[in-house]
């Protein structure tokens, strides 16, 4: 067994968003030569998470980013009093700050219409990072 991480930053631009982040980890999978195992994606901070959801357009994650909005709207919680970001956190514990794929034959298991995306809940922010650990043979 073998283990590669690799960082990933990037800037994003709303305050609530999902980006497609498939092409930079699917460069890490490729760049760390293994062809059979796990790769587990992790969102660095207490406001975003990881999520993998249909790509095919954005209409699912903008339909996520509205759900949860609904379910969570800012300015009604405790946290809120510190520094109004209380929805932010609340939505990305229930997203979760990580997903893990298996690796076959050197790509992920993904389906067809599956992507990751990065969950923004408190943007826009200069740098965020992601880790992708791919662990296998």
């Amino acid at each position: 067994m073998d283990c590669k991480r690799v960082e990933i930053s990037f800037s994003t631009s709303s305050r609530e968003m999902l980006y497609d982040i498939t092409g930079r980890i699917e460069q890490a999978v490729r760049e760390s030569g293994l062809q059979n195992g796990l790769v587990n994606v992790y969102a660095q901070g207490a406001t975003a998470a990881v999520m993998i959801q249909e790509g095919w357009d954005d209409s699912v994650q903008n339909d996520v980013v509205n759900l949860l909005a609904g379910l969570i709207p800012r300015g009604r919680w405790e946290h809120d009093r510190q520094d109004g970001n209380a929805d932010s956190h609340l939505k990305a514990g229930l997203v979760g700050p990580n997903e893990t794929i298996p690796l076959i034959d050197g790509k992920m298991g993904l389906s067809t219409w599956q992507n990751i995306f990065f969950c923004e809940f408190d943007g826009p922010r200069r740098k965020r990072t992601v880790y992708v650990t791919v662990i296998g043979v």
